[in-house]
């Protein structure tokens, strides 16, 4: 893939709102505040709006947690392994993560794997434990097969949006299969299939440089995402 981009675009992604400190940041309720957001003043929270996508960079030993802040809410997880400012072939991989965990989602203190099984972040805390490591992310054909009009949001565009500045594009992205946060499927589980509530988050800590890409899930049938598509939250710069 080798694309390069210019070191003031690695944080840039729209839509989202990003706060100086978390002590500025009161859009959620005491008890989100207390339970999910750490107090460490180098942490920053942005705000990823329902239906939207957001990418950020990390470095090898960051930490940081994707944010439930309403409950109910998926969010696909992808990540691209970086070197400098240039992302490289290399990219998170879910094939590679089911094998070294038997087909279910990773524990505390147990890794995500990359397309040349290599430990690419370690799972640190994890308030939910229900995750997908089965199911692509939605697309515009997808929504146009369940007669959705073509302005429907997808997690596939989202993300694609968000990764746009590294050089990637919508066929790209479909061609990564996430890591569906927060999804219950059935065979792991007799749990809802919308299993965290407001506050819950997963903690990682990153094994390699790298450039993350989530999305909040815009599919609202069948009661998924709580048949509401909510805002998440990104917390970068946690200590341990």
């Amino acid at each position: 893939m080798s694309r390069a981009m210019d070191e003031s675009q690695i944080l840039a992604s729209e839509p989202l709102t990003v706060s100086e400190t978390l002590d500025d940041w009161v859009m959620v309720d005491s008890y989100v505040s207390s339970h999910a957001l750490p107090t460490s003043s180098s942490s920053k929270m942005a705000v990823v709006k329902a239906g939207h996508g957001y990418s950020f960079s990390v470095s090898a030993g960051d930490r940081f947690r994707i944010v439930d802040l309403h409950g109910a809410q998926v969010v696909d997880f992808m990540a691209f392994v970086r070197s400098g400012s240039s992302l490289t072939k290399e990219k998170l991989s879910m094939a590679y993560t089911r094998y070294h965990l038997s087909g279910v989602p990773a524990a505390v203190g147990e890794h995500l794997y990359t397309t040349l099984d290599v430990p690419i972040f370690r799972i640190t805390a994890d308030s939910v434990k229900v995750h997908d490591m089965t199911f692509m992310s939605c697309n515009p054909s997808f929504y146009r097969k369940l007669g959705y009009p073509a302005s429907h949001r997808s997690c596939s565009q989202n993300i694609a949006e968000a990764m746009a500045a590294w050089g990637l594009d919508e066929m790209d992205i479909r061609a990564t299969d996430p890591l569906n946060l927060f999804q219950n499927t059935p065979n792991y589980t007799i749990k809802a299939l919308g299993s965290s509530k407001p506050g819950d988050y997963v903690e990682m800590q990153a094994l390699r440089d790298a450039v993350v890409a989530v999305s909040c899930c815009p599919y609202e049938g069948n009661g998924f995402n709580g048949g509401k598509v909510t805002d998440v939250g990104v917390v970068t710069g946690v200590k341990s």
